[in-house]
């Protein structure tokens, strides 16, 4: 089992996580919850995995025929990523870059992926990300984004996010289309965490 208090990181941080073995978030496959997004059909165009770990749902997406990007701040991750993509055979590229300067990456996307990304942001990364996510997300295009929720109890962890409060981040140029309860699973706990499950819809035209 995780130490509880081993489970928080700072943004800026992760390469620890992944040096010191393999993180809770680190399942091997992807989240349930996305892997039935997959499977239903409703990826579209060009997929981003923002925040991507070790690359488990941008390899997905390229495994089902999507041109994929993983990004992520932790070199390390993206490396243990890439060893992946050359492993499986699945051409999924993974660089290094910050979720909150998305518009660097000069590309554009259909469909992106959040796996608890967005939970371990403060307030001003929030904003900054959202902002970063309106300029690569095409209109039309979708965010798949799983967080903890205010279900989850105690504090261990990452923040919880209240459904309140992913409709105020996404209040501006968006539509939450959709949140429902979900689980995000762990490697330390087969209960997983309390999470939500959302839908977001760039809009515009």
């Amino acid at each position: 089992m995780v130490p509880m208090t081993d489970i928080p990181r700072p943004r800026d941080d992760f390469d620890a996580s992944y040096a010191e073995g393999t993180p809770p978030w680190d399942i091997g496959r992807p989240q349930p919850p996305f892997a039935a997004l997959a499977a239903s059909g409703a990826l579209a165009g060009r997929v981003l995995d923002a925040g991507c770990g070790t690359g488990e749902h941008a390899l997905m997406a390229a495994a089902a025929g999507h041109e994929a990007v993983g990004i992520d701040l932790s070199p390390r991750a993206v490396e243990l990523a890439r060893a992946k993509s050359a492993e499986r055979g699945v051409a999924a590229r993974f660089e290094v870059a910050d979720a909150c300067s998305l518009g660097e990456l000069g590309e554009t996307f259909t469909t992106v992926f959040d796996c608890g990304l967005l939970h371990v942001l403060d307030d001003t990364d929030r904003a900054r990300y959202v902002a970063a996510l309106g300029e690569v997300v095409e209109p039309g295009g979708h965010l798949h984004l799983l967080c903890f929720s205010e279900r989850e109890p105690g504090d261990w962890g990452p923040r919880r996010v209240t459904e309140a409060e992913l409709a105020e981040a996404f209040a501006d140029g968006w539509n939450l289309a959709s949140v429902t309860p979900a689980v995000i699973e762990l490697t330390w706990n087969e209960a997983g965490a309390q999470a939500w499950l959302a839908d977001v819809e760039r809009l515009g035209t």
